[in-house]
């Protein structure tokens, strides 16, 4: 697996546009990399969150995962360190950075997170537009208790956190009446599932929707399902910046594929 991420990564190197929108004809895509890809982010925000990650790195307590996704390749078994799952499987600063323009700019009316883990990308997401609410699954009770300390930790309230499985939760969260701004797709690194809960959230979508989905170079399946969502007839523009996949609904643009680098 690791030979196949880093062959992927190569050819991202060689395919992706500059990470200043040098080459880039579409208004829409070179509107977003200059504006939202290279804008600032709070760097209070960014401080506090990154404070709670070091706590949480240092933090040796063991715990049980209850893992409902495809698992973790550092760790074997159900029983991990804190610290190893901060290190491991939240979202880098940088890309964490990204979740926060992002949100700032499509959060409204709300925002959804498929897969809380320690909190790390849920607060980026809610410190950056505190005006709407960051509703966030996971799997794990005892993560999610975690994640919960931290909320409280940042002194953040506009999260409101579902412990439960993605199939169970988000059909009371997302439907024709309630169409959330930004989705954040960080669980379940599976093919069918993956693409189980795009589908859904593209049929109450509309043109103000944007999903974003994490690891889509984690595996070859999860490859085939950002190949997949790509030709979805209702998706009219991806970027591609290879730790992430965005998707936009947006009408009147033709369908286009980019590759950014970021």
């Amino acid at each position: 697996m690791i030979f196949f991420r880093a062959s992927k990564y190569l050819k991202y190197k060689l395919l992706s546009r500059h990470r200043k929108g040098h080459g880039i004809h579409s208004p829409f895509v070179f509107d977003l990399i200059c504006r939202v890809f290279r804008n600032k982010t709070d760097d209070d925000i960014v401080c506090t969150i990154e404070t709670i990650r070091n706590k949480m790195i240092s933090d040796e307590r063991s715990i049980n995962v209850n893992d409902l996704g495809a698992g973790s390749e550092k760790h074997k078994t159900n029983l991990r360190k804190v610290s190893q799952i901060a290190r491991y499987s939240s979202v880098p600063e940088k890309y964490g950075i990204l979740l926060s323009d992002m949100a700032s700019e499509f959060g409204d009316p709300f925002i959804v997170e498929l897969g809380t883990s320690l909190g790390i990308s849920t607060m980026y997401m809610a410190m950056a537009n505190r005006g709407v609410v960051v509703k966030t699954i996971e799997g794990c009770q005892t993560t999610s208790e975690i994640a919960t300390e931290n909320f409280k930790d940042a002194g953040i309230r506009n999260i409101e956190v579902f412990n439960g499985s993605f199939d169970e939760i988000l059909p009371g969260i997302i439907n024709e009446e309630n169409k959330p701004g930004l989705i954040f797709i960080d669980g379940n690194h599976r093919k069918e599932p993956v693409l189980r809960y795009f589908m859904q959230i593209a049929k109450v979508s509309d043109a103000k929707t944007v999903v974003i989905i994490d690891d889509i170079y984690y595996s070859s399946e999860m490859e085939d399902a950002w190949n997949e969502i790509k030709r979805s007839e209702k998706v009219s523009v991806t970027v591609d910046i290879f730790r992430m996949g965005i998707v936009f609904f947006k009408e009147g643009i033709a369908h286009n594929d980019y590759i950014i680098r970021y």
